[in-house]
């Protein structure tokens, strides 16, 4: 239960930080996010407030990391990320066998063009907010197991 009340306060937090339109409350659950692009190897995206191609302006994603995901990345911009679903699993730098396991409401800090390695064992949903424009690098061909 502390999880979930820790996971919303930070995601209140996230929406009142990067709100585009701070009039109209919203709300979202994993089966009510409204995918807007889904790649080939399964993850999926979705800007859930503000606009993640316009310099320094703050924006709040979901992104849907399928079982079996894993990806050697980096972004352009600093990112808060909590695991609203599942448990993400994270390495950074060149340990590729290093992973460190964040489970439902864990919050997790990346800074820009830090590389890391991001994999999924079970279907994982994570909230994040950014500042764009907004890109990743691949460092090396993702996979999905």
């Amino acid at each position: 239960m502390r999880a979930t009340v820790a996971l919303l306060v930070v995601f209140g937090l996230m929406l009142a930080a990067g709100g585009q339109d701070k009039s109209t409350p919203q709300g979202w659950t994993a089966k009510t996010i409204q995918w807007q692009t889904t790649s080939p190897d399964g993850t999926k995206w979705a800007v859930l407030q503000g606009k993640a191609d316009v310099p320094d302006e703050m924006f709040t994603y979901a992104a849907f990391v399928p079982a079996g995901y894993h990806d050697r990345h980096s972004h352009s911009s600093d990112v808060w990320v909590a695991v609203a679903q599942g448990t993400l699993k994270i390495s950074f730098g060149n340990n590729q066998t290093r992973f460190q396991a964040y489970p439902v409401g864990s919050v997790l800090f990346v800074p820009a063009n830090e590389e890391h390695i991001m994999a999924a064992d079970k279907d994982t949903i994570l909230i994040g907010t950014a500042m764009g424009p907004w890109s990743t690098h691949h460092h090396e061909e993702h996979q999905h197991h």
